[in-house]
This record gives C-alpha cells, sequence and structure tokens, in this order.
C-alpha cells in the first residue's frame, strides 16, 4: 500500500519568541514493513540532522531571531507492506531488550495497572496482546481532550478516558510489569472514517518466538500496511514528533492538520 501523508504543524505566539529550539522526529525510515519514497519537511531555517539513540532521524530547528510564529510543513509517500498478525520480522537492535523493560515516568505500574496486566493471562501470543488491548479500551475510552502529553498510564486508567497516547502507555505499563519488552511508536494511520486519528500511537511488544509484533491499542487490532512507522521509544517523550523550548512569546496557540491518504490519492 502507498500512504501520501501531509502533515501541517504551526505555532503562534502572543508576543514575539526571541529564542527557540525544537527537536522534529518527523522522518520515516526504511525498514523492513516500509520504503520512503519521498519525504521532505519545510521548516523557517535550516535543519541539522542527526540520528538519536533509538536510530529515530533527529532534525532540530533554532531560531535566534525574534519570530511570532513556526510553521512546518511535512510532506511524503512510503510504501508499506502487510503483517502477519503484526510481526514486524525485525531482530533485536542496538539496544538490549532489558532497556524497554524498564518503567519510565508516563508508563510507571501503580496497584491499578497491576491489576489490569493479568486481565490477558501471559503475554507470549498475538491473541494475548490484542485480548489485552481490548481490556484496556474497555477502562479508558477514546475522548481527545480528557488528557495532555504529560499525563501517565495511572492517569488516564484513573480518568477512564483518554487518546491513543495514553492506550499505548498503559499497554507498555501492562507488559512491562510482567516483564516483557515493549515500546512506543509514533507515526501516521491511513484512518478511513476517523481522520482526527491520522497521526497516531500504538505499541511494539516483543515476544520470544516471534520478535517485534505491532500493535494498535486504541484499534484493538495488529498495525500492519495501514500504518506509517517514524519514531520509537520507551514512551511519549522519547519519540514525541516535536519537543522543545523557547524564551520569550507568553501564551502559545498550536494548529496541527494531518491528512493520510492510502494508494497515494491526493
Amino acid at each position: 500500500m502507498r500512504l501520501a501523508i501531509h502533515h501541517d504543524t504551526t505555532y503562534r505566539y502572543e508576543s514575539p519568541v526571541q529564542y527557540s529550539i525544537q527537536q522534529l522526529r518527523l522522518t520515516p525510515s526504511n525498514a523492513s514493513a516500509q520504503f520512503v519514497r519521498q519525504w521532505q519537511i519545510d521548516a523557517p531555517a535550516k535543519l541539522d540532522a542527526a540520528v538519536d539513540a533509538y536510530g529515530n532521524t533527529l532534525h532540530t530547528l533554532v531560531l535566534t531571531r525574534p519570530h511570532g510564529e513556526i510553521r512546518l510543513r511535512v510532506s511524503g509517500e512510503v510504501d508499506t507492506v502487510p503483517l502477519h498478525d503484526g510481526q514486524l520480522g525485525e531482530v533485536v537492535g542496538a539496544i538490549p531488550l532489558e532497556h524497554f523493560t524498564c518503567a519510565t515516568r508516563l508508563t510507571d505500574v501503580n496497584p491499578a495497572i497491576v491489576e489490569l496486566a493479568v486481565v490477558a493471562g501471559p503475554l507470549d501470543k498475538p491473541a494475548a496482546l490484542i485480548a489485552l488491548a481490548e481490556a484496556i479500551c474497555e477502562r479508558v475510552a477514546y475522548q481527545p481532550g480528557a488528557t495532555d502529553v504529560t499525563s501517565s498510564a495511572g492517569d488516564a486508567l484513573e480518568a477512564g478516558k483518554g487518546v491513543c497516547q495514553d492506550h499505548a502507555h498503559l499497554m507498555l505499563a501492562c507488559c512491562r510489569n510482567q516483564g516483557v519488552p515493549a515500546r512506543y511508536v509514533s507515526g501516521y494511520l491511513d484512518p478511513g472514517e476517523v481522520p482526527q486519528t491520522a497521526s497516531h500511537a500504538w505499541v511494539d511488544v516483543w515476544l520470544h518466538d516471534l520478535g517485534w509484533v505491532s500493535v494498535d491499542v486504541t484499534r484493538s487490532d495488529f498495525a500492519s500496511e495501514k500504518y506509517c512507522r517514524v519514531a520509537v521509544g520507551r514512551d511519549y517523550e522519547a519519540a514525541a514528533p516535536v519537543r522543545g523550548t523557547r524564551i520569550g512569546g507568553r501564551e502559545e496557540k498550536l494548529q496541527v492538520s494531518v491528512r493520510v491518504n492510502a494508494d497515494g490519492l491526493q
């Protein structure tokens, strides 16, 4: 399947920003499940490219002149392939699997998460991962705006509502509670009739006999050819599309538009 992706992000500020630095994880890489045909990022200044510890393409944008907005425009085409039960067919990378069993602030475990983690039984088969995803979605309804990027898995479970990021963090917490390696994935999805989910988050879970298995917790299904992978990490903070800091500007307004079209249709 060919995915045509357009992602516009605009930050506007109440007063001029004197200095800002942004780290962008907005560029997918070629991998076993996808091939990047073309990709570009339009930014208001030069982008310095690097590769982070997880192998994600990382661009750094620094603006030292006063500015009232930052506009980022991303576009490209990616070819993807179907995955049987979400199996990526990738071997262990440079980072030891044990790294992905460690809790983070956003995926820390509390008694309620421990109770949720045992619902699906041992997480040793793809079907068990889908069962756990279904249990998570039964406990945390999808509701945009109910949480923010600082909300933890425990926060979302207590609130009983959240978004794909929260579902992913809960899955990570449950897996890690059982000592099963799991990592956060950010990227894009051909959403069909639900366009607000085009910018998406899901998880990869390491199963001993199968390797990494990719699961969309929000949809309680395997992530396959409708998904474009962009970045991975232990949680959102390590794979966030855009993170930065600034001096000045006072109040900030953010506007995001994401479109994903299958088979390259515009």
